[in-house]
């Protein structure tokens, strides 16, 4: 009867280990491998619904690198995982318990030799002991550099800007020597009959600049304030200047002023458009109100002279060198620049010497 129950069990285990090899099994493209190779280690399952499978567990002397994705293939379930063992010796992968369908499976152990690697040392080369690599550079690593580049460059741009700015400004003044009231009102009569402002229809600005011009000789050379007066208060200002002999004068030259501002006034106000032998006329008058209006000799002013002829002298032009400026400027620029680069690469290179190669010793 013993013999008959110990049949019963073994066919039953029998039958159990089938049963649990025919749903799982395993698979591993070399059991045999060197430290740090690795493996293929593969779960195959013949069942795709219900099925649960845990992460390898008590892993003793290898590890795992990486766990892909479950395939299905033929309806079969495939679990691979990517193994390595640092350390030579012999390693078993255990048996895993998998679900499937609630029910308990387990996979077979299998067995990995991790050897080591022979080194004959009399045949390598001796090396030096390699320093640590250095990390790769970011902006923080030189940033403060880039920021005292950039500081240094604006100021010398600005004070290269502000100095030639300063040098263009004073030499660009140059001194005009202030005429005699006689001289200076000749020299704009000849100015604005360069203009041709009348022989352009421009008869109101012609007649504007030209009672200016009188305006101006009286005001400076007289001390009366023609500028600010009307024709008939600047009329008897002249008026009561001749009879108190303060000026030298005739009646005959007052009535001609008072004719030409009145002319003028008709033509800015009135729009009065006198014929073109009337403007000659003017023009004329003009000159003999400027020779016919004196001071006393007592009240001469000792800046007026009538005895030297007027001769206007154009201001010469200056041509400032902006082209050959710009050109200094950007040469200077980028003079600047670079020395400023070429410091932060010398600063940057001395301070990471870990990144120089090192020679091999024999």
């Amino acid at each position: 009867m013993k013999h008959k129950l110990f049949y019963i069990l073994f066919l039953l285990t029998l039958s159990i280990s089938y049963a649990q090899s025919s749903m799982v099994k395993i698979e591993a493209d070399t059991t045999n491998i060197r430290i740090g190779e690795q493996f293929e280690y593969k779960i195959t399952i013949n069942e795709t619904e219900n099925v649960i499978i845990p992460e390898l567990e008590n892993l003793k002397g290898l590890e795992i690198i990486d766990s892909l994705k479950i395939d299905t293939i033929n309806s079969k379930l495939i679990k691979k995982y990517k193994l390595t063992g640092f350390d030579s010796g012999a390693f078993y992968i255990p048996r895993q318990q998998i679900f499937i369908k609630n029910q308990p499976y387990f996979t077979d152990s299998l067995l990995i030799n991790v050897a080591t690697i022979a080194i004959d040392t009399t045949k390598r080369k001796k090396f030096p002991i390699k320093g640590i690599i250095g990390e790769p550079y970011i902006f923080d690593d030189f940033k403060i550099y880039i920021y005292w580049a950039l500081a240094l460059l604006l100021i010398a741009i600005s004070t290269l800007y502000f100095a030639l700015k300063r040098t263009d400004n004073s030499s660009s003044k140059t001194f005009i020597p202030k005429l005699a009231p006689y001289q200076e009102a000749l020299r704009n009569l000849k100015l604005l009959d360069e203009k041709l402002l009348w022989q352009n229809n421009k008869t109101k600005a012609y007649y504007s600049e030209l009672t200016a011009i009188v305006r101006t000789y009286i005001e400076r050379e007289l001390n009366v304030p023609a500028l600010e007066q009307t024709t008939n208060e600047l009329v008897e200002s002249l008026v009561d200047f001749s009879n108190s002999k303060s000026i030298v004068t005739d009646k005959e030259t007052i009535n001609k002023l008072k004719s030409l501002l009145q002319q003028s006034d008709l033509v800015k106000f009135a729009k009065s458009k006198p014929m073109a032998h009337e403007i000659e006329a003017d023009r004329n008058i003009t000159t003999y109100i400027i020779n016919n209006l004196k001071p006393s000799i007592s009240e001469e002013n000792s800046e007026t002279s009538y005895s030297k002829p007027v001769v206007i002298v154009q201001k010469p032009e200056i041509n400032n060198p902006k082209i050959m400026i710009k050109l200094l400027l950007l040469a200077i620029t980028f003079l600047i620049v670079f020395l400023i680069s070429f410091g932060v690469y010398k600063a940057i290179s001395s301070s990471n010497p870990i990144k120089q190669p090192v020679e091999n010793v024999q």
